[in-house]
């Protein structure tokens, strides 16, 4: 967006949140309530959550200040909007620092899609280096932790970067508590408790919170009521031990059922408390229909390039009952999801096309899974998700139930200005087969005929049987059905249209006769694509719990987890027809006794030798 455009922006929402104190004089602030620090370009959005969080604190009556990417080897940076009245506030950014930092192979990225210009301004674990800089120039100032590198880093956890087991943030980082989730009610309960005038030690009660106690304060507490899970000296050198306190953990992370989970660490004690309850619809709608400007801070000369993507989207939820085991949403949003009104989505569309820079098309209507929008079981709101059981589009509590969904897409194509309106965040197709009412159909038919740009994104992530159930995702069978029915409604619709599928390599519980498999089904199904992943072990996932223990944390039982070379095999296995693959496909499939699939017959994944690169460091049987 050119810089006349950004002034446009700003007209149609209220102005940016300050990030110079002259900024601040302009609006009459000279000292803030709230100072947010982020390892993110400041981009006052919905999609930013610390754009988010900033403007929900100043809707609350908080003066909030932001400082954006800041050198952490300077002090000025930090001091340059003094010391604010509450607190500081503190997170890495949209993504966990390291992630963001480093590919699946752990090479450092060359580009940082959520800084001016893609420039590289973060740290290796942002919100510890933030934190700690903070705590040495403003010591007596409360520090609170949030974002998903601190709410993804609660507990003593797996890191894959430095393949180590390390404690949680709030034993590494001298935080006075640590927001979990997405953030809003515990932050503003924060900010009410420091200006009646709590001292920051005694807030400890806060649901959507995790907070250190010294050990010896721990001994002498009641514990009834608490959790205790192994330590983190347990964890870090028992990897069975590791797997039962993930397992404990993940059984408390519900707003209504869950208990205090308490960790004890060498020099602290970490207490989560349970998550905060979910938003109501109301609250959503007010949280969404604050008056952001939707574009990055004024001050900066080059794009954001996160920004672009979303700039023109619609947030419809939060939430999501999948429990894909490599997904940490059960940890960070939950399995209850909380629905936007279809009014609410509707007035944002419309003020979207008063926006500068809008060509009449919603880039995304949606959230963590498009077609969750409106779904809902009987017993979220006063028991919250089952504990012995996960959710299922066969359960009869569930409501499986597109028709919401339906009436908002209709709603939304009518608006005058917009031309297009795509669903881009992916939907669980299991969901569109279970739905036997009208509305399943018809949701899909509406998908082919207006909302697809002919491509429609689905996650089956694999088809073997045993891997897709340790990850917890539908069978073959169902995505095979689903195939069938999006081919035969585009075919009425007389559009050429395709699915483009996600798949993931060196899953724990993947095999290399997996990913043959998965390649066959691939050649098969003329589904080859681009967008594939290896598998990256991220915190607070049960895949992760996986791949750092070996065993799954539920049932107990061992887990192959593929590692080294044969990581290596399988996600070349996945681009069989790249020539640089060749040597490693062909190695695959001799390990797993499939030469039959080494030639130049029809269904042959790689051509003999000696038409593809010199063959070194071969994987033993």
């Amino acid at each position: 967006m050119r810089r006349s455009e950004r002034k446009k922006a700003r007209a149609m929402g209220s102005p940016p949140l300050p990030m110079s104190m002259d900024e601040a004089k302009h609006e009459g602030v000279d000292r803030f309530d709230v100072i947010l620090i982020s390892g993110d370009g400041y981009v006052d959005h919905p999609s930013f959550g610390v754009g988010l969080i900033g403007r929900v604190l100043h809707d609350a009556g908080c003066s909030v200040g932001i400082i954006a990417q800041p050198d952490w080897r300077r002090d000025e940076d930090f001091r340059a909007l003094g010391e604010p009245r509450l607190f500081f506030g503190v997170a890495s950014g949209n993504v966990d620092s390291m992630v963001n930092n480093y590919s699946p192979n752990k090479k450092r990225r060359r580009r940082d899609v959520y800084s001016p210009g893609g420039r590289l301004l973060r740290p290796d674990r942002a919100a510890i280096v933030y934190a700690n800089k903070v705590h040495a120039l403003f010591p007596n100032v409360p520090l609170v932790l949030g974002g998903i590198e601190a709410s993804l880093r609660r507990f003593a956890h797996y890191d894959f970067w430095s393949d180590s087991v390390r404690q949680s943030i709030l034993a590494d980082a001298p935080s006075d508590l640590v927001v979990f989730g997405m953030g809003e009610k515990p932050i503003l309960e924060i900010a009410r408790r420091l200006e009646s005038g709590d001292d920051v030690g005694d807030i400890k009660d806060v649901a959507g919170t995790a907070v250190k106690m010294e050990v010896r304060e721990w001994r002498a507490t009641d514990h009834q009521g608490f959790l205790e899970i192994p330590s983190f000296l347990e964890v870090a050198k028992d990897k069975r031990r590791y797997a039962e306190a993930f397992r404990l953990h993940y059984g408390e992370q519900d707003p209504f059922r869950g208990k205090k989970v308490v960790q004890p660490h060498p020099k602290t004690v970490v207490i989560q408390n349970p998550p905060a309850l979910p938003l109501t619809t109301e609250e959503l709608d007010r949280i969404y229909e604050l008056p952001y400007t939707r574009a990055a801070h004024p001050s900066y000369r080059e794009e954001i390039p996160a920004l672009e993507p979303v700039r023109f989207s619609i947030t419809t939820h939060r939430g999501c009952f999948g429990s894909c085991s490599f997904c940490a949403l059960t940890h960070h949003q939950g399995r209850i999801i909380q629905s936007r009104s279809i009014e609410s989505v509707v007035r944002g569309a419309e003020k979207l096309t008063k926006m500068p820079g809008f060509a009449g098309v919603i880039q995304d209507v949606g959230g963590p899974t498009a077609n969750m929008y409106g779904m809902a079981c009987n017993r979220w709101q006063t028991c919250g998700a089952c504990a012995d059981k996960l959710c299922s589009p066969d359960c009869p509590s569930l409501a499986a139930d597109h028709s919401r969904q339906v009436e908002l897409l209709h709603r939304l194509r009518e608006i005058p200005g917009v031309k297009r309106v795509f669903v881009s965040s992916g939907i669980r197709h299991d969901l569109i087969l279970a739905d036997q009412s009208p509305a399943g159909r018809e949701y899909l038919e509406e998908l082919c005929r207006h909302h697809v740009s002919g491509h429609m994104k689905v996650a089956p992530e694999h088809v073997s049987g045993r891997v897709l159930e340790v990850m917890h995702k539908p069978s073959k069978a169902v995505l095979e059905e689903f195939r069938r029915r999006f081919k035969s409604l585009s075919r009425e619709e007389g559009k050429e249209q395709y699915l483009v599928p996600y798949f993931i390599s060196g899953h724990p519980g993947c095999e290399i006769k997996d990913m043959i498999e998965l390649a066959e089904y691939i050649r098969d199904s003329r589904l080859y694509s681009e967008q594939v992943q290896d598998f990256t072990p991220t915190p607070m996932t049960v895949s992760t719990c996986m791949y750092h223990s070996g065993f799954d944390p539920f049932s107990g039982k061992p887990v192959h987890v593929p590692r080294g070379r044969e990581k290596e095999i399988q996600r070349a296995l996945l681009h069989y027809r790249d020539k640089r693959n060749w040597v490693l496909v062909r190695e695959g499939l001799r390990i797993a006794g499939r030469e039959d699939l080494i030639g130049d017959a029809p269904k042959c994944l790689v051509p003999m030798e000696g038409r593809g690169v010199r063959e070194k460091g071969r994987l033993r049987r």
